[in-house]
């Protein structure tokens, strides 16, 4: 886990609201939000699905001995931050760099963070969260992503690297040029939204980096895009290697322009089937009478339920 030695150097930080990186063992002061008391009560947008993969693969990496440090670009209030903190081994470092409530860089980039999570996102609730399931602060980079791209993540020193932050082609584009620089040579980066109506510009960076620039996609779930700049298939197999269906998922194989790609889901149940007669009962009555009958059937079931 990351060191306390620039702790001091976090306390003011966490005041003036920096731009720098701080890494803290201390806790957020007596009048910091109150941290959620489990995983799942952290707000966000990071679902089970995505969990499971990035525990899995994280996990992979580890097992295979890929070692390097952890990167989240975007990290609202650490839902996806105390996932990652849990895969880190020792000597091992995770970066997070959020604007948390500092103003954006830019006009397009405030009124995003507007329209989307700016009442709601702050530093002093990212602190709290994460230091519910960790001992320690992670690297904290207070200003939007784009600082990166000078160097002080140093080149190939990342295993992983988590993208999700602004939703604007140009803002992406350069989150996955720093991801890139980031990347050690069988590092895997994860960009968020590639294929939602509200974020095109998301898709177009991430297709771009995928047609002109070398990614190469290795999954695709409904909300993250999982790619290499290296060698693919012992991720692949890592993946395969799984029972993703007895646990309530779906795997497909699938390709883009040559390259082999996995989609994983989750599985839909079926609709529970109807009898036959109840099915042309319904169909025969007239909708007031269809209304009464479904009413009393459901207040049978609720009847025959234990301890009803």
């Amino acid at each position: 886990m990351p060191s306390a030695d620039i702790a001091d150097a976090a306390n003011t930080a966490h005041t003036a609201h920096t731009a720098g990186a701080v890494r803290s063992a201390t806790g957020p002061g007596p009048d910091a939000p109150r941290a959620a008391a489990r995983r799942e009560d952290i707000p966000g947008w990071f679902f089970r699905l995505d969990q499971e993969a990035f525990g899995h693969l994280l996990a992979a990496q580890s097992a295979a001995g890929t070692t390097g440090d952890i990167l989240e670009l975007g990290s609202y209030l650490g839902r996806s931050a105390v996932l990652l903190g849990d895969h880190l081994r020792p000597g091992e470092h995770l970066t997070v760099c959020d604007l948390f409530d500092s103003e954006a860089g830019d006009a397009d980039n405030a009124a995003e963070m507007t329209m989307s999570y700016r009442a709601s996102l702050t530093r002093s609730g990212f602190e709290a969260n994460y230091l519910a399931f960790h001992p320690e602060l992670p690297t904290i980079v207070q200003a939007p992503t784009s600082v990166l791209a000078d160097g002080r993540v140093p080149d190939g020193s990342c295993r992983f690297v988590h993208v999700d932050a602004s939703h604007l082609y140009e803002h992406v584009a350069g989150d996955i040029a720093v991801a890139r620089r980031a990347l050690s040579g069988s590092g895997l980066v994860v960009l968020d939204d590639y294929r939602s109506e509200h974020t095109p510009g998301v898709s177009a960076a991430v297709w771009q980096a995928v047609f002109t620039g070398g990614l190469r996609p290795v999954l695709l779930t409904p909300m993250k895009f999982y790619g290499t700049w290296g060698d693919p298939e012992p991720v692949r197999r890592a993946l395969l290697a799984r029972d993703w269906r007895a646990e309530g998922f779906t795997v497909d194989e699938d390709s883009i322009a040559g390259e082999a790609v996995l989609r994983l889901n989750n599985a839909v149940r079926p609709a529970a089937r109807r009898s036959g007669a109840r099915r042309v009962l319904l169909d025969l009555l007239p909708p007031v009478a269809t209304r009464s009958v479904r009413r009393a059937l459901g207040a049978l079931r609720k009847r025959r339920r234990p301890g009803a």
